[in-house]
């Protein structure tokens, strides 16, 4: 791959060849995009999941920063570029279908992922209320990092 391409190996004919070979043949979806799990490489949180498209990928594994594909702006996105939250990557993975990818990364700046300003986009959880449905609990140790509407203008 060059520094301008962004083209892949093909999907592999052979199934095992996909689950046991040693070539990066990234299965995008439909729609052109792979899922990207993103968590901290040194405490494993998961951070983010996002989106990459083939030239995100592309850009991610040369210059080493993630970039994603916004489905909402629909766009290349270089995590941090306005925050100054750039995630730097330490490892990147794929599954066994090659279908997702799973980045370690180290978070510059204020180390945080989320645009509310928190470490992690997994804040909350679920908690279920029996038959009445389902409430948001808020995890106390995950407080915002920084201010989103002094960074974004505007707020999350």
């Amino acid at each position: 791959m060059t520094s301008t391409d962004t083209s892949f190996a093909p999907p592999a004919a052979d199934k095992r060849e996909t689950d046991e070979g040693s070539i990066f043949r990234p299965r995008f979806s439909p729609d052109g995009l792979i899922t990207a799990v993103v968590t901290d490489a040194d405490d494993h949180t998961v951070l983010m999941v996002a989106f990459m498209n083939a030239e995100a990928l592309a850009l991610t594994l040369r210059t080493g920063i993630a970039h994603y594909w916004s489905r909402s702006r629909g766009q290349l996105w270089k995590k941090g570029e306005t925050s100054g939250n750039l995630q730097r990557v330490a490892e990147m993975r794929t599954d066994c279908d090659q279908d997702v990818v799973l980045v370690a990364v180290h978070t510059d700046g204020h180390g945080a992922a989320c645009h509310t300003g928190r470490k992690s986009c997994f804040y909350r959880r679920v908690v279920s209320d029996g038959d009445s449905g389902a409430r948001l609990v808020f995890d106390e140790g995950d407080q915002p990092r920084f201010d989103p509407a002094t960074v974004y203008g505007g707020g999350p």
